[in-house]
């Protein structure tokens, strides 16, 4: 458990971490830089004397960006380098009608249980080599029974064994066997295999709408409660493989150092990204009306962003070290709308830019997963070549900028939907043109989408 018990192993400097960042977002430099500094202070405290590391509490971020311009990946990417537990949820969701009031705390109890699947999921991983070995010797039992006067479904093994002048022991059938079996001139054969399965718990409990937590418990409690059934099946040795290798992983895991890890995880190193925190703001100092529900989300909010313990299914957690990221549009609001204790807790302010049809063009082509990448390998397995040139890539910017500012402006979400209009007919008909090479061009673009684009009306609905 020694590598999992080091709750932040990582040292990359800020600008390090900015860098990683730079191959999935594009611009928006002040965003990634006061991200970098929150996650590296992560690493600084941990160095600290003990007396005042305790002291020592994240300096939480509010994001303030039109929709589309990478505010939620910036977060998502930055738990994933961090290997941190992380959990995206909507302010807006506690004010629906009759949701008032809605218990905050499950958003700590979702993320100690992402934690909890992080962690598991890292210790899996850990002993999977010897779960590998240990199911191998498992399916060699089952190809090769004890049972001397079984029928040996393995005549050609012995033959072989023979043939080089062995005598066809138990022992060197076996190693044969094994032989044969890792290199994959089994899979295909037929074992019979015991797994474990849980018996599931079917009920439903009417309440309020904040029992959901205590529902799923109660579900949890009585499938612990109730046995585990056994089930027999017949399986191809390539399917039994998984089965056996997952199920004695399942075994080889001490779940109660897997449960304090994701404890202390979620605790040191857990990330909390609140969307929409705009839609909870009182405007212009109004108190009635469904703001007042808004000023009792964010009342219910600040226990927890000021440090609070939490009970869940796997232990209490306090919340004082875990770092909040808010995010939203501020249209029609300012952060100075929210309540001076609940801004209080957010010091940290960057305003994300809108983009411009260079970023389109950066968008599409610099990151890992850029966009024109993906539907390029999804055609190669059409055997078909998808190629955009410069020209087309800049056509594709200029029309996503051009309808945002028309319509509704939703960053580079619009390019998800033009890419898609673009390339209809080639992904519909893409069995039909194996072997062919599609070129994405100036003019290909401007033939599928300049009537759409010129019609304000129609791109309204389509684009």
């Amino acid at each position: 458990m020694e590598t999992t018990q080091k709750i932040i192993d990582h040292e990359l400097t800020p600008k390090q971490i900015v860098a990683e960042l730079d191959h999935y977002i594009i611009a928006q430099e002040d965003a990634k830089k006061a991200v970098a500094v929150a996650l590296r202070n992560r690493w600084r405290r941990l160095q600290v004397k003990n007396e005042i590391r305790e002291e020592i509490t994240p300096k939480n971020i509010i994001m303030i960006g039109p929709t589309g311009c990478g505010k939620t990946e910036i977060a998502r990417r930055l738990a994933k380098l961090a290997n941190a537990p992380f959990i995206k949820v909507e302010a807006s969701k506690f004010t629906e009608v009759g949701y008032v009031g809605r218990d905050v705390e499950s958003i700590i109890r979702d993320l100690v249980e992402n934690s909890h699947n992080l962690i598991k999921q890292e210790e899996c991983e850990r002993v999977k080599q010897k779960a590998t070995d240990k199911a191998e010797e498992i399916l060699l039992d089952l190809l090769l029974p004890n049972n001397e006067s079984s029928k040996e479904p393995f005549n050609d093994v012995e033959v072989e064994i023979v043939n080089d002048k062995e005598k066809p022991t138990k022992r060197s059938t076996r190693a044969k066997l094994k032989q044969m079996l890792k290199s994959g001139k089994l899979e295909e054969r037929f074992v019979e295999i015991e797994t474990t399965r849980a018996v599931s718990a079917h009920l439903e409990i009417f309440g309020p709408p904040m029992m959901g937590d205590m529902e799923n418990q109660f579900k949890e409690m009585l499938s612990n409660v109730l046995p585990k059934a056994k089930e027999r099946r017949k399986v191809e040795v390539k399917e039994a493989r998984k089965l056996l290798i997952k199920e004695v992983q399942e075994n080889m895991l001490n779940m109660e150092n897997i449960t304090k890890l994701a404890l202390k995880r979620a605790e040191q190193s857990g990330i909390v990204f609140i969307d929409e925190i705009d839609k909870i703001c009182a405007k212009d100092g109004n108190s009635k009306g469904p703001d007042v529900s808004r000023e009792g989300v964010q009342r219910d909010l600040l226990p927890l962003v000021e440090g609070c313990t939490v009970n869940t299914k796997y232990g209490p957690i306090t919340t004082d070290h875990i770092l909040f990221v808010a995010s939203g549009a501020f249209h029609i609001s300012s952060p100075s709308d929210l309540m001076p204790e609940f801004q209080g807790r957010f010091p940290i302010r960057v305003e994300l830019k809108s983009l411009s049809a260079e970023h389109f063009i950066r968008i599409l082509k610099e990151p890992k997963n850029a966009l024109i990448k993906q539907y390029q390998e999804l055609m190669l397995t059409e055997g078909v070549t998808l190629k955009f040139s410069n020209d087309g890539i800049e056509e594709i910017a200029k029309l996503t900028e051009e309808v945002n500012s028309r319509t509704e402006n939703i960053g580079a979400r619009r390019l998800h939907t033009i890419l898609e209009k673009l390339l209809e007919d080639v992904s519909f008909a893409a069995d039909e043109l194996t072997g062919q090479e599609i070129i994405i061009n100036r003019k290909y673009v401007q033939e599928k989408l300049k009537n759409i684009v010129a019609d304000q009306d129609l791109s309204r609905f389509i684009l």
